[in-house]
């Protein structure tokens, strides 16, 4: 979906969080950052994946990785969805869908015989520099840290 591959620069970006707080790409210059877009929050999927990150943020952390996660969903729905799984990470609410185009993961899906338009699920690894050094397209929700720890 997205044509960003690894050695590309990240697109910059500025969004809010769920709580309302600027967050640009250059907040992380110098840090690591896992970047992962999500359909949407609260449902089995994202829950799994958020979860699984959750469970290894201390890794990530000892490694030198930030976690910072994007969906459509509202500054609101955000802040549940951080409350109801303990998410030690913030979430970009991303309503106008800026940052989301900015790193193409938008398009045509189906679900059950159904097409429609939404966020395909996909992980950037970003280096201190803002170069990607992974891009990860085909996420397993419940062992997703592996993947982006390998």
């Amino acid at each position: 979906m997205t044509t960003l591959k690894i050695g590309d620069k990240a697109p910059n970006f500025e969004s809010v969080d769920e709580k309302g707080n600027a967050v640009k790409l250059s907040d992380y210059a110098g840090k690591k950052l896992v970047l992962f877009f999500y359909p949407k929050a609260s449902t089995p999927g994202c829950t799994a994946e958020a979860c699984d990150l959750r469970d290894n943020y201390k890794t990530f952390l000892a490694k030198g990785y930030d976690v910072l996660g994007v969906s459509a969903d509202s500054a609101r729905r955000q802040q549940n969805f951080i409350n109801k799984n303990e998410l030690p990470f913030p979430l970009l609410a991303d309503e106008s869908k800026d940052v989301i185009n900015a790193f193409g993961v938008w398009g045509p899906k189906k679900f059950m015989g159904r097409e429609y338009d939404g966020i395909h699920r996909t992980t950037f690894v970003i280096d201190e520099n803002g170069v990607i050094e992974d891009v990860i397209t085909k996420v397993k929700t419940k062992e997703h840290a592996n993947q982006i720890l390998k």
